[in-house]
């Protein structure tokens, strides 16, 4: 399984704004790449090539936004689309809007390994019971996707779709799933999530997270 992470900021100024002294986006790359997102993709505007600069030496792809008009839902399809350009046999897509910075590349693997368990289901990360993002959707329920009113904000999307295809919401126990860059990082709730997976075991790791949240036994596994 190939999942990769998109980054969304509607605004260059967004994409930069500092966070824990790296520009937003960077941090956000590091992030997605070090938990086994490939490939990372980064959506906002650029009018001087800031954006793209900051991420020079990152694992990650800088691309201009869909036309305003198509909303955000617009710049989730043209992500999804960016990233199956990018690497053939790409699964699912981490939709991550850029205001979401404190997520742990803890979240960002175990996502990934429930995706390989469940690589039907749209799953969403959750924190005390409160989902979140990034949001994890398969490639296969693009067109889905791609019928939702174009009107509807982000939050609003995820419903939608949710209510249309298969969803899991996973507790992860990370809480940079449900607070955005508003909260300060040292004002942050405690993190409770699964420690690092062992090394040479994260595939186990993952099916543990994705036992608790009642998925599926993965394929190799059905007699």
């Amino acid at each position: 399984m190939t999942v990769a992470a998109v980054i969304l900021s509607a605004t260059a100024e967004g994409a930069l704004t500092e966070a824990l002294g790296q520009p937003r986006v960077r941090r956000l790359a590091d992030i997605a790449w070090s938990g086994g997102a490939m490939p990372v993709i980064v959506l906002s505007p650029d009018p001087d090539g800031a954006v793209a600069r900051a991420l020079t030496g990152a694992e990650a792809v800088h691309h201009l936004p869909a036309p305003p008009e198509t909303g955000p839902i617009g710049q989730m399809i043209r992500g999804c689309e960016l990233a199956m350009d990018d690497v053939r046999g790409t699964t699912a897509v981490l939709l991550w809007p850029a205001r979401m910075t404190w997520v742990g590349p803890e979240t960002v693997t175990s996502l990934i390994e429930a995706h390989g368990v469940a690589p039907d289901r749209m799953l969403r990360p959750a924190w005390r019971d409160q989902v979140g993002w990034p949001v994890l959707v398969p490639l296969a329920d693009l067109e889905t996707l791609r019928a939702i009113d174009p009107t509807l904000m982000p939050d609003a999307i995820v419903e939608a779709l949710a209510a249309a295809i298969p969803t899991v919401a996973i507790d992860l126990g990370d809480p940079g799933v449900t607070h955005d860059a508003d909260t300060p990082y040292d004002e942050l709730p405690t993190y409770e999530g699964p420690a690092d997976p062992p090394a040479g075991h994260t595939h186990e790791w993952g099916e543990d997270v994705a036992t608790e949240a009642g998925l599926p036994p993965a394929p190799d596994e059905i007699d």
